[in-house]
């Protein structure tokens, strides 16, 4: 997380929990940053993170991350599978968009 904010690079998580309980996981998981509330579904709707009707895990969001630079231009979107070793991706991809942006 830290790396991230050198890079200048905002994290937002997106959850259908209420903000009650994104804040009671937040600070029960000690995230470094912020977890928003979509209990209505429209932010995953637009990022096409809703799971179809009948999936064995409808209540939850898609695992889905995206690099959007300063002008709201999505750079880049990632399946994530591998929790471990997604920042990594991120932030050399994030590295590499800003050297070539310069």
């Amino acid at each position: 997380a830290q790396l991230l904010e050198t890079l200048d690079c905002v994290v937002l998580g997106v959850s259908f929990d209420t903000v009650e309980a994104n804040h009671a996981f937040a600070t029960a998981q000690h995230f470094p940053f912020r977890l928003l509330s979509d209990v209505d579904r429209a932010v995953a709707r637009r990022y096409q993170a809703v799971r179809p009707a009948g999936h064995q895990y409808v209540d939850y969001p898609e695992r889905i991350s995206y690099l959007i630079d300063p002008d709201g231009v999505i750079r880049r979107s990632y399946a994530v599978h591998d929790v471990a070793g997604h920042a990594a991706v991120v932030i050399a991809d994030l590295t590499e968009l800003q050297q070539d942006n310069g």
